[in-house]
């Protein structure tokens, strides 16, 4: 394990930390959820007067309603990176984070980065950093970070990318035997956490075998470019 030693310096910025989960919106009128902020991660503040702020670990921009759940932090924020070993030996807890996920009850969250309610990417992301991995937030941006693999070289932990468009817009983990697990929303799929196959085995299965786009493997950890 080692320290990134080329990180921006941001010992002069207003950094934070959460001491509880919070929402984070995707303007300063707070109408829609852009994503979640799980207690414990880091954020700076881009314009205070909008309280838009940056998310350390991810990169992920957006607007908070105040700073009433965070603390100050003095001290420099350091990511940290871990080798493609460190990170295999690490998959069979990411898994099992998403395993347990789908036994507490829960629905599909736009926006969804923390229990019991995530979106696709959000708990592809949550499963990775409950074992010290980032990924980024977004599915699209998850596809471009993973390294691409074929579908003969599928092994569990790896990522199952979905769209029709020119990027991915649905991510799932693959779970072995064909089977991968995800959280998918109500018009076509499970409204949930839930496990289906690549092949077409039932309306939701066919759903997104129809969009399937190719499979990737988280060998680093991010690093994000901040503001």
């Amino acid at each position: 394990m080692a320290i990134a030693n080329n990180f921006n310096n941001l010992k002069d910025m207003n950094i934070y930390q959460s001491f509880i989960d919070i929402n984070i919106y995707d303007s300063p009128n707070f109408t829609a959820l852009a994503t979640q902020m799980a207690g414990g991660r880091y954020l700076k503040i881009l314009q205070p007067e909008y309280l838009q702020v940056q998310l350390l670990e991810d990169g992920y921009i957006g607007f908070i309603r105040n700073l009433f759940k965070f603390r100050p932090v003095e001290s420099r924020y350091q990511p940290v990176e871990l080798s493609e070993a460190e990170i295999q030996a690490q998959i069979p807890k990411a898994i099992a984070y998403v395993e347990n996920a789908m036994t507490m009850k829960n629905e599909y969250l736009w926006g969804g980065t923390v229990p019991p309610n995530f979106d696709c990417s959000g708990l592809m992301q949550a499963a990775f950093q409950s074992v010290g991995i980032w990924i980024p937030r977004d599915a699209y941006q998850q596809e471009g970070f993973t390294s691409p693999i074929a579908q003969t070289e599928l092994q569990a932990g790896d990522l199952v990318f979905f769209g029709t468009g020119e990027k991915a817009n649905h991510v799932g983990m693959y779970l072995g035997g064909d089977r991968y697990i995800h959280s998918s929303g109500k018009e076509k799929g499970n409204n949930g956490i839930g496990i289906n196959l690549l092949k077409s085995e039932n309306e939701v299965s066919l759903n997104y075998a129809r969009e399937l786009r190719g499979f990737g493997r988280v060998t680093r950890c991010f690093i994000p470019q901040l503001s």
